[in-house]
């Protein structure tokens, strides 16, 4: 807490029987000038700065710099913020508590206390990215999914509960249990965080970082928080602040309400479509005006988990009578709820109506006018109204069609994508269950209501299970190649469905629970049956996927599913019901009911009064029993074995987690920062690479390098797991960057996936094997790309593959906020090109040999560096870059040679 109170703003507020301290913010005012005209987001920042000035990483004029936000709307002030906790989900988890225990270990053999090594933020991980769904559309699907996650993960999770033991302020919530960022809005999340401190009470508002971009969901409840890379977060874990901007603030204002039969999906996709037009990238995303009023909170967390996807660090909606009704829904104490009206409104956090705070700029949508939407092929800022889903489908399959030789400059700007299929007559009979079927370009092979994005949102899960409920009623069954499942970000979900009589039909329709994680949406879709498997390989059909989710990037979902839909759960159910992305579902029927009529989506679409009436069945008992006993877990996870003791008990056979080589030299002096000379390109990139294509992800291919050393080690294709459920073993890790089967290398002359030329001697091989080879040869790496660069997930294998295969610079035309940061956090320096310049105006293609001059330790943010490239033909040319690296806290960290290491070289000392 503050060791400066400058301003004098320590003060009590009395709630109930319990007297709080608290900086006022209305106290600071009397100094600052008129705050109160700030964002609310904002004043959450401004009174992280109070509660924190310490005269040094906190100043007076920090504090002062929020009020003079207001002249400029923007400022150029780096701050300090420290986060009230930490929530990471268990790919991006597992990976930090691997670093964690191997500081302890590097402590240690300094001669030091391991203990010292602990989380100073409370911390809690929830295992939800490991379930896939293997078994569907039977009623064991989820008992047996859940058994097989179990046997498959067995080493991951004893070492997740050994940590449960070994770190204090560290929680698990054991797998099977819901989606951390719906766990997180339902039960972790409390608006206005309270704590002891020597005895006293302190109240300040409850914030946070996470290791998923989607942490941003809780900005619905009035929480600030955003999304990490792993390493950024163990190091907020570890007491370092998160050094940022003060940042833009753009306010979206919502007026008018949805009309019938529209649903939160359409709003939220409408929303990200007008954010990432308008260009919100590292700039805050709040929400006003008097249509928030009848907005109901599930739709504000839509909304707000969004925003990775529309640009923002984070999509922000104040606190009022909206917030406290779903606190009391979702069965929170009534101190917290008290508490969360009483300090709002004290410190001006309360949304008043008519009230409008100065922002950076301004959108406004009238919600009346939002229309059926679906977004896709390839990205979820891509809307697609209902009708035009089949044209968008067709430009893909042109695309697809095309050959990719002569598709190269139409992709320059997509991330992926653009392999030819053959002569393909698009249409195939296959055998499904002794009867034949027809499937063609366009089949819809994947239906998953799935991610927190919806499965949070009651009203429009109910209208999943009402329309599955009419579809019935009306003789309509899924076709028979869907694989479809129901994987709820929370059991509440499955309750509330139970009670409003609902599972029922939707289990006949095969939507049957396949377990409480992200599945779908982060690419554990699991195996396609076979014969549908086949005929789409053996006939390169170009297929769909309709999902709930909030990610659609090309090979994320499925590897043989090259067109992916994002769309409402009732969506979800009426695209198994067609079974068809080429039907246009607002004109052409579903299908044919017993008397051979016609159904349309009109006539299975339920009212906005049935939704009403069946949301209203939900309870605040069904979230106290849910979560009375959330972090004890199921037998399975009772029944895992561990090890105690204050380091872990590395097993050297173990292919899940192994002690990673970051700090091996962690006890010798840093050494100075040089330039970077004759240096080779591993791979020359286009625009929107995102961390899917850089960062493992997905099934592991038996013939990638991953696979080939899972085989060494005695690891069977079949029990490869995915790489997401491997991220504990740099080994497999490192194999897996830029291995994506989608990702594009320019120096391959438009061939996918993750291979390059070895310059020096021409040979076309991996890019971890010309990366190993480069490496000893002694020669440093740099990656060449465009814009957007790291855009996607905070995966933090994205920046700690690129330094472990040898990569010394990434320069890019612009870089996604979270990914830039984490290449600064594992000591890879992020350059920008200058002048409208790129890779392929400076004709550079991956040849040439580069040095980057003006690297040393007087680096400062911003700098400009001089890059000489000499061609193949002893041609020069120079160009300037920006140095990324943003903050004087990123050039001490970049110094140590990351942040950890930072942090770690001072816990010796």
């Amino acid at each position: 807490m503050s060791s400066r109170n400058s301003l004098q703003t320590l003060t009590t507020l009395q709630v109930g029987d319990i007297s709080y301290r608290y900086h006022s913010l209305p106290k600071a005012a009397e100094l600052l000038g008129e705050i109160d005209r700030l964002p609310v987001s904002l004043k959450v920042l401004l009174e992280n700065l109070l509660r924190y000035e310490d005269g040094v990483t906190v100043t007076r004029d920090d504090i002062q710099a929020m009020a003079d936000w207001l002249v400029e709307r923007r400022s150029t002030r780096e701050i300090q913020f420290r986060p009230a906790r930490v929530l990471m989900q268990d790919f991006t988890g597992v990976p930090a508590v691997v670093d964690l225990a191997a500081m302890r270990d590097a402590v240690a053999r300094a001669g030091g206390d391991p203990q010292r090594i602990n989380p100073l933020s409370p911390v809690d991980l929830v295992i939800d990215h490991s379930v896939m769904v293997d078994h569907f559309g039977e009623d064991n699907a989820f008992h047996d999914n859940v058994a097989m996650e179990i046997k498959r993960n067995g080493e991951r999770y004893a070492f997740l509960r050994w940590g449960q033991s070994a770190f204090n302020n560290f929680r698990v919530v054991p797998p099977g249990t819901g989606i951390c960022h719906q766990v997180n809005l339902e039960y972790l999340a409390q608006s206005v965080w309270a704590e002891q401190i020597d005895g006293e009470h302190w109240a300040y508002p409850d914030t946070l970082v996470g290791t998923d971009s989607h942490t941003t969901m809780v900005n619905g409840l009035g929480v600030l928080g955003w999304g990490v890379g792993g390493i950024e977060a163990e190091a907020a874990m570890l007491g370092q602040p998160v050094s940022m901007l003060i940042p833009e603030v753009v306010g979206f204002k919502l007026t008018g309400k949805l009309r019938e039969g529209m649903t939160a999906t359409d709003l939220v996709l409408t929303v990200t479509q007008m954010l990432r037009q308008r260009g919100v990238v590292g700039k805050f995303v709040e929400f006003y005006g008097d249509g928030l009023a009848d907005l109901p909170l599930a739709d504000r967390a839509t909304i707000a988990n969004m925003a990775p996807e529309y640009g923002a660090t984070c999509g922000f909606f104040p606190v009022d009578e909206v917030t406290l009704n779903y606190l009391r829904l979702t069965g929170r104490p009534a101190e917290v709820i008290e508490r969360v009206e009483a300090y709002s409104k004290a410190q001006g956090l309360w949304r008043e109506p008519g009230h409008e705070p100065v922002f950076s700029d301004t959108l406004h949508l009238d919600m009346s006018e939002v229309e059926p939407s679906l977004a896709g092929p390839r990205r979820p800022q891509d809307r697609v109204p209902l009708g035009g889903v089949p044209d968008a489908f067709k430009e893909l399959l042109a695309l697809q069609l095309t050959p990719a030789s002569t598709e190269v400059g139409r992709l320059e700007s997509e991330g992926g994508g653009g392999t030819a299929v053959g002569a393909s007559t698009g249409e195939v009979t296959v055998n499904i269950d002794g009867e034949e079927h027809t499937i063609k370009h366009g089949a819809v092979v994947i239906a998953a209501i799935t991610s927190c994005t919806n499965t949070s949102n009651p009203s429009v899960m109910m209208a999943a299970g009402l329309l599955a409920k009419k579809a019935i009623e009306r003789g309509l069954q899924r076709r028979p190649w869907v694989k479809s499942s129901l994987a709820p970000g929370s059991k509440v979900v499955t309750d509330y469905l139970e009670k409003a009589g609902l599972t029922e039909y939707l289990d006949q329709l095969g939507f049957h629970l396949v377990g409480y994680g992200c599945t779908t949406c982060i690419g554990n879709s699991g195996p396609l049956p076979e014969p549908v498997s086949q005929a789409i390989s053996e006939n390169d059909l170009v297929v769909s996927a309709v999902l709930s989710g909030n990610r659609n990037f090309e090979g994320r979902i499925h590897q043989q599913v090259k067109a992916n839909w994002l769309a409402s759960p009732p969506l979800v159910v009426a695209y198994a019901l067609a079974g068809d992305s080429l039907l246009n579902l607002a004109e052409e029927p579903l299908g044919l009911d017993a008397d051979n009529k016609p159904v349309y989506l009109r006539d299975v679409w339920p009212s906005n009064a049935e939704i009403a009436e069946a949301v209203a069945l939900v309870e605040d008992d069904m979230f106290r029993s849910r979560y009375a006993d959330v972090f004890t877990g199921d037998e399975h996870w009772q029944a895992v074995a561990t090890s105690g003791g204050d380091t872990y008990a590395w097993d050297s056979q173990s292919t899940y987690v192994q002690n990673p080589p970051y700090f091996e030299d962690i006890d010798k002096p840093i050494q100075p920062l040089r330039p970077i000379e004759q240096a080779r390109v591993l791979a020359v990139f286009g625009d929107s690479i995102t961390t899917d294509h850089i960062s493992p992800a997905g099934n592991i291919k038996a013939s990638s390098p991953a696979g080939q050393y899972l085989q060494e080690q005695g690891v069977s294709p079949e029990d490869f797991n995915s790489y997401g459920s491997r991220r504990g073993n740099h080994e497999v890790m490192m194999r897996g960057t830029f291995a994506n089967i989608r990702i594009r290398n320019r120096m391959m002359g438009g061939e996918e996936g993750g291979v390059t030329i070895h310059v020096p001697c021409g040979e076309r091989m991996s890019i971890y094997d010309a990366a190993m080879r480069y490496q000893s040869e002694g020669t440093p790496l740099v990656v060449l790309a465009g814009k957007e660069y790291g855009t996607g997930s905070s995966r933090d294998w994205a920046a700690k593959g690129t330094n472990l295969l040898g990569v010394k610079a990434v320069i890019a035309k612009s870089f996604e906020r979270i990914h830039r940061s984490n290449l600064v956090g594992m000591g890879v320096l992020p350059l920008q090109f200058t002048n409208d310049q790129s890779a392929a105006s400076l004709q550079l293609d991956g040849h040439e040999v580069l040095s980057i001059a003006g690297i040393s330790d007087d680096i400062q943010p911003g700098q400009k560096l001089k890059v000489t490239a000499q061609r193949s033909n002893g041609e020069q040319v120079e160009f300037e870059v920006v140095c990324r690296i943003d903050t004087k806290n990123e050039v001490d960290y970049f110094k140590a040679g990351g942040i950890l290491h930072y942090v770690l070289r001072e816990m010796i000392e």
